[in-house]
């Protein structure tokens, strides 16, 4: 059954990673598919403003919250060969039953908070996999259409941190589906730091048991798994993507760059589409940002463990958030001439 709260009761902060956003002035948990559909119609034919909310990971609601209808996605479970998975499912929960069932390719996302919904959205990457490299296809509600249907991985336009169905509302993720391998092994492990920690060589394939140990592990280290006592998850994850600088501004940002930090500096860059991409981490602490720089009043703060993310240190505003996250996307545009680009959804604020 799904359920309504008012606006008084029911505020976005208990419903996002960083424990912030206003009230929503109505609130409806849909806890099965059809439930989910029937609230998305209806608000469509209403003509009311609607915001889908999953595990609120990647989310950064306004002080004033949201003045339409929140509909929290709330589906759970999977299917019996672990494939398909509902919207609504905790994520890595999900990822966790793969890898016990003897299933691998998902292992390199273990420890990221959030829904299996939201995963294709925003193509989901941690570890040198991303979900494009695994997704099969996603249903999905057609909100201009009406009407729920099929969508496989080639039509979904993925990129770095992105799809066709990211910065629109269009659609709504019912169920995911994955390919996942039977022989109880990871997928190629093709990120440095993971074959470090694994001892194993780049492209080797390990019991994904022990890739997944090893993942929540890394992650712990650097606050991005979910602990209510610790203030450094108390985020939306890395704030911002990584920079893709293209091909004809290259030398000049090396150049800049080399002028602020010396030729010495060995810069981590990595192939993009049509140019280079580089470490927004390496570029925020170069710029004189390093962990646990604070924000307004101490309220908010880069975390400790890791410059990506912004935390809420307990008592902070969505306003204190984006002033520090300002500030951040500022100095490095000053210092280097790279622009810094958010990675969650910003909802009734801006940067």
């Amino acid at each position: 059954m799904s359920t309504v709260e008012t606006v008084g009761r029911k505020k976005l902060r208990e419903h996002t990673t960083l424990r912030l956003g206003g009230p929503a002035r109505r609130f409806v948990v849909a806890e099965t598919t059809d439930d989910l559909v029937a609230h998305v119609r209806k608000l469509d034919e209403a003509g009311e403003p609607l915001l889908l909310v999953g595990g609120g990971s990647n989310l950064v609601v306004g002080d004033d919250g949201f003045a339409g209808t929140v509909v929290r996605i709330a589906t759970t479970g999977w299917s019996d060969d672990f494939r398909t998975v509902a919207a609504g499912q905790d994520w890595d929960a999900y990822v966790g039953a793969t890898v016990a069932a003897g299933l691998g390719g998902l292992e390199c996302l273990s420890g990221i908070p959030g829904c299996a919904g939201a995963t294709p959205i925003q193509n989901v990457g941690a570890y040198g996999c991303e979900i494009s490299q695994v997704l099969e296809s996603i249903e999905l509600y057609d909100r201009r259409a009406r009407e729920v249907r099929t969508v496989p991985a080639d039509e979904l336009g993925f990129a770095y941190r992105t799809s066709v169905l990211k910065g629109t509302d269009s659609g709504v993720v019912l169920s995911v589906r994955f390919r996942l391998s039977d022989d109880g092994l990871s997928a190629p492990v093709r990120y440095a730091e993971l074959a470090r920690g694994l001892g194993v060589d780049i492209g080797a394939r390990v019991p994904a048991r022990r890739a997944r140990e090893a993942v929540l592990a890394l992650r712990r280290g650097k606050g991005m798994v979910l602990d209510p006592d610790d203030h450094d998850t108390w985020s939306a994850g890395s704030f911002f993507t990584n920079p893709i600088v293209a091909e004809a501004d290259v030398p000049r940002v090396l150049e800049r760059i080399a002028a602020v930090v010396g030729t010495e500096a060995a810069v981590p860059r990595y192939p993009a589409d049509g140019g280079i991409k580089l470490s927004a981490a390496w570029l925020i602490e170069r710029a004189g940002f390093g962990k646990g720089h604070p924000g307004p009043g101490g309220r908010v703060s880069l975390s400790t463990k890791h410059t990506l993310a912004l935390t809420n240190r307990g008592e902070a505003t969505t306003a204190d958030l984006l002033a520090l996250a300002r500030q951040v996307r500022d100095g490095v545009l000053e210092r280097f001439g790279v622009e810094l680009r958010p990675e969650p959804l910003l909802v009734n604020c801006a940067l």
